[in-house]
């Protein structure tokens, strides 16, 4: 391809990320942005839980893309969201399969929380907010990616109920930096260790777990900068014309058959709340 045909189709397909908005919370971009999932599969690991408890509570559901996806939920099943465009979208297609939709106001992110506020004994803070849900009224807790209170999802959970969450490290954009030749800002520390921390000042014991690296793929620049736009915390700097001789460079990089991907990292956790 010559180096005008290259320049049209760069500045089309930036063209193209600018104009697609996101419905819901489906980031595949129509099959352009695929995921190579971690180690273990979290799909599965929920079922399992969910086949042995009467309900279930889903934190951040997103537009109820994945919960709605489960080869198995409990008869009682609510979810929370916390971004109200995504409510209605979880709304209309939970609904069908029996699933109350909570809209919520959503936790600041775990790695900002302050040292020990989550412990049940403390006041509640503006920043951690209180579920809208009575005392003990789940058995089960699932939460993938979700900022969350630990004191309150233990509040909620029944004596013997469990807590199983996947998160997002700190670290995950590292990658992401690299690729913009962009400096990675401090930031708090989220981790298994942090989390781990956070539950069990809470009254958890965590039982199970495990760190992994998820690898993002993006199929062409399009993707690329439609991703960040849509999901600003990964690169809160990010923007189509302040990073556009990246974008450039990036993009010859693909043309030339290089692929462009960024690993992520994750962790998973599962907690008891003792009976």
């Amino acid at each position: 391809m010559n180096a005008g045909a290259t320049q049209g189709r760069f500045d089309e397909l930036l063209q193209q990320a600018q104009a697609s908005p996101l419905v819901g919370w489906d980031l595949s971009f129509g099959g352009r942005v695929t995921t190579t999932p971690p180690p273990w599969n979290f799909e599965r690991i929920v079922e399992a839980h969910a086949r042995r408890s009467p309900d279930m509570l889903d934190l951040g559901t997103g537009g109820g893309e994945w919960l709605g996806r489960l080869a198995f939920r409990p008869p009682r099943t609510v979810a929370t969201e916390g971004w109200a465009p995504n409510v209605t979208v979880a709304r209309e297609r939970l609904a069908p399969l029996g699933v109350e939709v909570v809209e919520v106001e959503g936790a600041d992110d775990n790695a900002s929380q302050r040292d020990g506020a989550e412990q049940a004994h403390l006041p509640r803070l503006p920043h951690l907010p209180h579920l809208p849900f009575a005392d003990a009224s789940f058995h089960l807790v699932v939460d993938r990616h979700e900022s969350f209170v630990p004191s309150e999802v233990h509040r909620i959970l029944a004596p013997g109920g469990r807590f199983v969450t996947q998160q997002v490290a700190s670290d995950f954009n590292a990658d992401c930096y690299a690729l913009l030749g962009l400096p990675m800002p401090a930031q708090p520390r989220w981790q298994r260790d942090t989390a781990v921390a956070q539950l069990e000042r809470a009254g958890f014991a965590v039982e199970d777990g495990a760190e992994g690296t998820e690898l993002i793929a993006f199929a062409d620049i399009g993707a690329f900068a439609w991703y960040l736009q849509q999901v600003p915390y990964v690169c809160p700097e990010f923007g189509i014309d302040a990073c556009r001789p990246a974008l450039e460079r990036l993009h010859r990089r693909i043309e030339g058959g290089e692929p462009l991907a960024m690993r992520q990292k994750l962790f998973w956790l599962s907690a008891l709340r003792p009976a």
